[in-house]
């Protein structure tokens, strides 16, 4: 039936094209978090420049590919607006995913020693931060560029 092959031809489309978007968030938060690490580290006198991440991080930054339908239903909003429901998105994720894996103790972050965290999984001053990196996975989702499969 020609409906239902067109039908199952859009849902693999959809599907690969959310799989693409949660690599290219994975990735792009790895990055962003070598990055970071590198930066704080040198800030505090390393000069090798260390830096540091998990490979239970590529999931959590993964799941950025729920910026894109959210950032359709929001796109009227100005970017301050958009920036501040990325940032309480981001720390819902952070502190949903960061809660379990401290229940497994495999919890890679552990904020408990700065002034603004909440149970050591958040930093509310890393808000910022959030805000910034909400509008670049924005940005990336709405790129028309995408990962392709060899099938």
């Amino acid at each position: 039936d020609l409906h239902s092959t067109s039908r199952r031809q859009r849902q693999m489309c959809i599907r690969d094209r959310n799989e693409s978007d949660f690599i290219k968030c994975g990735i792009t938060g790895w990055c962003l978090e070598v990055v970071w690490t590198g930066m704080i580290n040198f800030l505090n006198n390393d000069k090798k420049l260390s830096c540091n991440t998990s490979l239970i991080m590529f999931p959590i930054y993964g799941m950025a590919f729920l910026i894109k339908p959210i950032s359709k239903l929001i796109k009227n909003l100005n970017f301050f607006f958009r920036g501040c429901i990325y940032t309480g998105l981001i720390f819902v994720v952070e502190y949903v995913s960061g809660l379990n894996l401290k229940k497994h103790n495999i919890c890679p972050w552990d904020y408990s020693k700065a002034k603004y965290n909440i149970k050591g999984i958040i930093r509310l001053d890393y808000a910022p931060a959030w805000f910034t990196v909400g509008l670049l996975y924005e940005k990336l989702l709405l790129l028309g560029w995408h990962l392709r499969r060899n099938d």
